[in-house]
């Protein structure tokens, strides 16, 4: 269960012939499959969810809405919690820290029929959220987190719909957090937890502590436990159910320009040593694709083709583009002009191997987290924070 454990497809650790994994079970859901989609802010849309779903199965999860917007009913946010007819199990990841906000989004989402599952954020790093007490620096006060928590499984079971949380270790290795907002969501009613091994103030540096998840599962074993963090391939997700016992993975960044790394999951879940290794061509055939789902997502082509910009050097990396057709790629304008673009390409150009690999997304520095004054003082809000923690509800995003 050692968090020094490398990240990565060389490994002198032995897989199983299959994992021996149970369907992940969220009140009345049963995922076949027990692989999350993390929500993540301008990627996990429903155009990125459809190439992923396309794949393999699992549980995707849709980008997060922030409470107020939803209950302001804001254009954004409503397209933020809509699905594909076929989604299986349309989930949402919600974002507040008021719980009578809170609480009124996840009535909404029941009421209107609008998800079968629900996640809570408090993973969120950003500076702009947790200066103002939210994301990850909100477990630390436990009367807020515990309220919170509550009113939106309370809500969410007048529909049935099960409700989980995403969060982090901590605010840093000296304020921990995450073995006590454990059980308290656990004794609150959630169907699940899930925990990425970093606290806030490493950002995406360094490495995620599989330890710590593994703790996480010992000590809650009444409830599903689900590890997120530096899982870039099966063989990754495999190693962290080996090391840490958990019942399922969530998966971030590593899928960011491989929508195919759900095909490999699935098959890794199955026995299959099968991995999915796509040539240029194919990588190209995708990226087209998704920008044409993305044009029916956001009903704007300029919109789409912009959204795209941000997947290209994830896509290429390891392949061989040139420096001038990448420049020209990230800032493609129309959806003609990247069929153009495309067309430069090698198709027969094979998968480069462990070149396209890895880490991918910008992992940032451990910095300080930015926090309201005398946060850390003491586990619960004063007044004065109870007066300023509604600035908190802001349209951001992380996790």
């Amino acid at each position: 269960m050692a968090a020094d454990h490398a990240p990565s497809t060389e490994s002198s650790w032995d897989a199983p012939a299959k994992l021996q994994l149970p369907p992940l079970k969220l009140g009345p859901l049963t995922i076949d499959t027990p692989v999350v989609l993390a929500p993540m802010a301008g990627i996990t849309n429903t155009a990125f969810r459809r190439l992923c779903r396309e794949y393999g199965g699992g549980l995707y999860v849709s980008e997060m809405v922030t409470s107020r917007a939803l209950v302001e009913r804001t254009p954004e946010s409503m397209r933020i919690i809509s699905h594909d007819a076929d989604e299986r199990v349309r989930s949402v990841q919600l974002y507040g820290v008021d719980p009578v906000t809170v609480g009124q989004a996840v009535r909404l989402l029941v009421e209107e029929d609008r998800t079968d599952h629900i996640d809570l954020n408090f993973g969120c790093p950003v500076a702009k959220v947790t200066r103002k007490g939210g994301g990850a620096a909100l477990p630390w006060k436990t009367d807020l987190f515990t309220a919170i928590v509550q009113t939106a499984v309370n809500e969410a079971s007048k529909g049935n719909v099960p409700l989980t949380i995403k969060m982090r270790k901590g605010i840093d290795d000296d304020h921990l957090t995450y073995l006590e907002a454990g059980r308290m969501a656990r004794d609150s009613g959630v169907a699940a937890v899930a925990l990425h091994g970093r606290t806030a103030s490493q950002f995406y540096s360094g490495k995620a502590d599989w330890s710590a998840i593994a703790r996480l599962r010992e000590a809650l074993p009444d409830i599903p436990v689900l590890g997120n963090g530096d899982i870039w391939s099966a063989e990754d997700a495999m190693r962290m159910v080996h090391e840490t016992g958990v019942d399922g993975v969530v998966i971030g960044r590593g899928c960011q320009g491989r929508p195919w790394l759900f095909g490999d999951l699935a098959a890794a879940f199955e026995g299959s040593s099968e991995r999915h290794r796509p040539g240029l061509g194919e990588v190209a055939a995708s990226v087209y694709r998704h920008a044409q789902l993305l044009i029916d997502t956001f009903g704007d082509e300029g919109k789409a083709l912009r959204d795209i910009r941000k997947h290209m050097a994830w896509y290429f990396k390891g392949y061989v583009v040139g420096g001038d057709l990448r420049a020209r790629l990230a800032t493609v304008p129309t959806l003609e002009v990247l069929r153009e673009l495309l067309d430069e390409l090698d198709p027969d150009a094979p998968y480069p191997g462990a070149d396209a690999e890895g880490p991918r997304g910008r992992a940032g520095t451990p910095k300080r987290t930015a926090l309201p004054e005398g946060w850390l003082n003491e586990r619960r809000l004063n007044d004065v924070q109870k007066a300023g923690i509604s600035a908190a509800e802001l349209d951001v995003s992380g996790g």
